[in-house]
């Protein structure tokens, strides 16, 4: 690999994807707010959605956070922590690849749930196709990557290359160099990963950054009748009648 497709690969196309997935992202929310959604097709099916959707999301949230752990917590704050590389190697392994069968398992169902139920199918748009083509693409990079090297073979230390790596790119100062010898499945598995974030914005996995954060702060709604009868309920304290202003003096 000569030195201008290395810096093109792990330099400009990474910058390139984060560029794409946060303008998309502005973009979208200001011209289609309506379309801000998961699209959910619950109402067309719901047994396989039911199994596939936990399996999914459960398996997708340990992958992100044994990614967020193993790239980029460099190694000595774990070792400072007591987590030293042997316990380090046999959690990330195995945690990893249970990770990894739940996703593609939950994935499996999602789509063959998409392909057999016809309404779903019908549903279904080309923005979704390509969703699920490039996300199941880098999750099976991830994994062959994973049982290929970590769990057959003699183990990878890529926390030595990729992980440096991308946080020189979180630091804006990026090094090609340091994914030169990296092998070439983890490649895959990097650049799908940056073709995922570039089309994320227009697709239906903009719902991942939509969390009803304000319910959390929200005051309370309170519901009144305007029927003028009164309830036989016993008023609880804090939970008086409001009177409309005005009301005949019957009705208070």
């Amino acid at each position: 690999m000569t030195t201008t497709t290395a810096v093109l690969l792990w330099v400009v196309v990474p910058y390139v994807a984060a560029a794409v997935f946060v303008l998309g992202h502005v973009w979208r929310y200001r011209h289609d707010q309506f379309g801000w959604t998961t699209r959910s097709s619950q109402v067309h099916e719901s047994r396989l959605l039911r199994i596939g959707s936990p399996m999914f999301h459960l398996g997708i949230l340990m992958v992100v956070g044994g990614h967020v752990v193993g790239l980029l917590v460099p190694r000595a704050w774990l070792e400072a922590v007591g987590v030293h590389e042997h316990t380090y190697h046999l959690v990330a392994t195995w945690a990893g690849s249970l990770a990894a069968a739940l996703t593609l398992a939950g994935l499996a169902i999602l789509v063959y749930r998409r392909r057999v139920v016809g309404a779903v199918r019908r549903a279904t748009s080309t923005s979704d196709k390509v969703m699920y083509v490039v996300l199941g693409t880098t999750l099976l990079c991830g994994t062959a990557a994973t049982v290929l090297f970590q769990v057959l073979g003699g183990g990878y230390d890529y926390r030595g290359s990729i992980a440096p790596w991308i946080r020189g790119l979180a630091s804006l100062r990026p090094d090609a160099s340091l994914m030169a010898d990296v092998p070439g499945m983890f490649q895959a598995h990097v650049l799908s990963a940056m073709l995922l974030f570039a089309i994320w914005p227009f697709t239906r996995l903009v719902h991942v950054l939509s969390a009803p954060v304000g319910y959390l702060v929200r005051p309370y709604v309170v519901y009144r009748t305007r029927d003028a009868r009164r309830g036989t309920r016993v008023t609880r304290p804090g939970w008086e009648r409001a009177e409309r202003p005005g009301a005949p003096a019957e009705h208070r």
